[in-house]
C-alpha cells in the first residue's frame, strides 16, 4: 500500500478555490480502482492549510491516478492558487 500526505497552503484568499478542486478531486478519486481511502483535512489553527490523505492499493493504481484527466485538472488548478509538498510512505 502506498500512502500519500499532500499538505497545501492556500494563497491569500484562495482556500475556497483551493477546497472546491480539493473536493472534486476527492470524490473522482474514490471512485479510481485501486483508490483505498482519500480525504481532506482543514487545520483548525491555520484555516489555510489543508491536507489531503491518500491511501492506494499499488505503484499501478496511483499512476493510472496520476494520469487521471481530473487529477491533471484539478492538481493543476491547486497548484495555481497553493503551494504543495507530498510525502509518501509504503506499507
Amino acid at each position: 500500500m502506498i500512502r500519500l500526505n499532500c499538505f497545501i497552503l492556500a494563497k491569500e484568499d484562495k482556500k475556497e478555490t483551493v477546497l472546491e478542486a480539493a473536493r472534486r478531486l476527492t470524490a473522482a478519486s474514490l471512485q479510481q480502482e485501486g483508490c483505498v481511502a482519500y480525504d481532506i483535512f482543514t487545520s483548525a489553527t491555520r484555516p489555510e492549510v489543508m491536507m489531503i490523505c491518500e491511501t492506494w492499493r499499488d505503484q499501478a493504481a496511483l499512476d493510472a491516478h496520476s494520469a487521471s484527466d481530473e487529477f491533471i485538472k484539478y492538481v493543476g488548478e491547486m497548484r495555481e492558487n497553493a503551494e504543495m509538498k507530498l510525502e509518501r510512505f509504503e506499507f
